[in-house]
């Protein structure tokens, strides 16, 4: 060692006298030992930010590394949303909080299914990429669905998302993003934030409004202000990346892309019902999947010995599902990370707008499909053309205003609903009028209060009363009896102080002035008045047979005001 140590003292010292080359290799050396080492270590970085690495070094990656490669950030390295961008001295000191990760790895600490507890926040990862506050457009979704029957029945469900954003000032601050827009912040009593009793959010004077869940008991009053959490992307996009998706879905997906042929009997609830089971280990989930080649063997005789191969194909497809969304080292499967994003499958939207959670004047945070999207509308392939009906504001009811009126929908439905909604097959799943829509009526919706009955006795003095009818003799059959009533009641909406088209019908001097149009009634000439021929048309509300009949003798009999 000291003989070792000599040498090396007299390379880079070397004695009086020597050549020139003797003095200049010491420090050539030293160069080429620095540049081999930052190139190393460059490299060392890079490949530690690697998805290979991150996905494949520690063995209780896995799950998370399959799902990430068939999702949307498949080519997002993993540093960029664990770590987030910002410069090298940055990024290393955030990385050294994974020291802990590897000392509960080496020692075996962790508990399983693993899940993230220490990610950045968005403004630090997501919002590197997207910026929440830019306005999006409405865009259309189309999903696919197969029924569980011996045909596969395939229907399409076409809805308009209404991601928003923006600034209010300019109009906008509105959609989806509207709870990026704007500061929201949420209370949760379970690791997962699946369960939060307390909504508070900011108002434009400094004050805020808080929404409490009625049906959970919480006070607000003893809870710990700092564990309040403010809405952020990954609020609801929780599992955008490594999202284990539940059977139905996975296998409707496969099936709209014919990886699982839709033209084999049953194949839908047969792929669901085997990749719901849980299994004690993989090899017993491969056996009885293979099984369904079996049955189709021994019950689809006739068909398997026509089809092998897209049975055969199927059955290779379903495994391929299974193996991407159950992970028995792990402990990891369709049930142990919930996706935020909906309101089927897990709580999702409905962990705040599930209409139990109500402020001091009992107004809740609204539960309504028009908020984030349209009504869903329901096709078959033999339909050629699907009409969507898209909310773009205008008039709408009294009743519709109040922030609770999806909870009192199934108590409130009355004659006045014909005016602007079909009702054929009300409350059913044919899809032939509004009122059958299978997409609202075909679904059961766990996570929602529809049925909560703390919620129920709050809303009873809620419930909107019918519109009074029409009578002949009902105080007179001049415009103040009778014709007035009805006009309110019924036109008034929209013909109101909105005053729609420029024609107001809350007053007799008002309605005989007309419209933009010019006048609207003409007395003793019905046949002539403008009011009769639209009503005797399709028009945005329709005034019942009896109604129409009513103000057409009214106008014959010189229109009276008295």
């Amino acid at each position: 060692m000291k003989k070792l140590l000599e040498r090396l003292g007299k390379f880079f010292v070397p004695d009086p006298g020597s050549s020139r080359w003797t003095y200049i290799l010491p420090y050539l050396t030293l160069i080429i030992v620095f540049v081999i080492l930052l190139a190393g270590g460059m490299y060392g970085w890079e490949y530690s930010n690697s998805t290979s690495f991150c996905g494949t070094a520690c063995h209780t990656m896995p799950p998370q590394s399959v799902v990430h490669a068939d999702s949307p950030h498949a080519n997002v390295t993993c540093e960029e949303c664990h770590i987030g961008r910002a410069s090298f001295s940055n990024q290393l000191l955030r990385k050294t909080q994974g020291l802990k990760e590897t000392y509960y790895e080496i020692f075996k600490l962790y508990e399983y299914p693993i899940r993230a507890t220490a990610l950045r926040p968005a403004r630090d990862t997501c919002e590197k990429c997207h910026l929440p506050e830019t306005f999006a457009h409405d865009s259309l979704r189309t999903i696919k669905h197969f029924a569980s029957d011996e045909a596969n029945t395939e229907t399409t469900t076409y809805l308009i998302l209404k991601t928003g954003g923006g600034d209010e000032r300019e109009g906008l601050g509105k959609g989806i993003h509207w709870h990026i827009s704007n500061k929201v912040q949420y209370y949760a009593t379970d690791p997962l934030n699946q369960e939060i009793p307390y909504v508070r959010v900011a108002n434009d004077d400094g004050t805020f409004t808080e929404y409490t869940d009625v049906e959970s008991g919480f006070d607000a009053a003893s809870m710990d202000e700092s564990q309040l959490k403010d809405i952020d992307c990954t609020t609801c996009h929780n599992r955008v990346t490594h999202n284990f998706e539940v059977p139905t879905e996975s296998v409707d997906q496969a099936m709209a892309g014919k990886l699982i042929h839709p033209a084999i009997p049953s194949i839908r609830a047969k792929a669901v019902e085997v990749l719901s089971v849980k299994y004690e280990t993989r090899d017993e989930a491969v056996q009885a999947i293979a099984a369904v080649e079996e049955d189709y063997k021994t019950n689809y005789a006739d068909f398997y010995s026509q089809n092998t191969g897209i049975v055969q194909a199927a059955v290779t497809e379903i495994q391929a599902i299974y193996d991407r969304t159950v992970f028995h080292d792990q402990e990891v499967d369709f049930t142990t990370h919930p996706n935020n994003l909906g309101h089927i499958n897990s709580p999702g939207c409905f962990r705040c707008h599930d209409g139990k959670h109500l402020n001091a004047e009992n107004e809740a945070v609204r539960l309504e499909c028009n908020l984030c999207h349209s009504i869903p509308i329901v096709t078959e392939p033999k339909d050629l053309v699907t009409n969507i009906e898209i909310n773009s504001g205008g008039v709408e009811p009294e009743s519709h205003l109040n922030p609770n009126w999806i909870s009192l929908h199934n108590q409130s439905i009355n004659e006045s609903c014909v005016g602007c909604h079909t009702i054929e097959g009300m409350g059913g799943v044919s899809n032939i009028s509004f009122c059958s829509n299978s997409a609202c009526h075909g679904n059961v919706y766990t996570y929602a209060g529809f049925d909560a009955p703390a919620l129920r006795e709050i809303l009873k003095t809620q419930i909107p009363t019918p519109a009074p009818a029409a009578s002949p003799t009902g105080g007179g059959s001049g415009y103040n009896g009778a014709i007035g009533e009805l006009f309110k009641a019924k036109c008034g909406a929209c013909h109101g102080d909105a005053a729609s088209g420029g024609l107001n019908v809350t007053t007799y001097a008002d309605l005989m002035k007309g419209s933009k149009s010019g006048a609207v009634i003409v007395p003793n000439e019905s046949a002539a008045s403008l009011l009769i021929k639209i009503q005797s048309e399709k028009h945005f509300f329709n005034l019942s047979a009896n109604d129409l009949d009513l103000v057409t003798q009214w106008i014959d009999d010189g229109a009276k005001e008295k």
